[in-house]
């Protein structure tokens, strides 16, 4: 299950957590635990967010996928499913 995430995360909490210098280990060792296929960072609704593109094998892994967003940026997350080209089409398919 390929899901687009957008974590959103929390102004003050990551003000806190830059200025502790733990930023860059922080988004390390997610991206390590994540893998996403693709990652994003910039500002996007008036704070710092990050898009990752994950493929799950199933959705009892997006809690601990995502938890650490949760816990240690107090980050806001959307989850959209989305297809890569290849999925698009066989799903396609299927319709005739």
């Amino acid at each position: 299950m390929r899901l687009l995430v957008k974590a959103n995360v929390d102004t003050e909490r990551s003000n806190e957590v830059t200025r502790s210098g733990k930023m860059p280990e922080l988004i390390k060792s997610t991206l390590e635990r994540v893998k996403p296929e693709a990652v994003y960072f910039g500002p996007m609704d008036g704070h710092r967010t990050m898009l990752m593109v994950v493929d799950l094998a199933d959705s009892s892994q997006i809690p601990p996928t995502l938890d650490a967003l949760f816990t240690e940026l107090n980050a806001y997350i959307e989850v959209t499913p989305v297809m890569n080209l290849e999925e698009l089409q066989k799903g396609l398919s299927e319709l005739k």
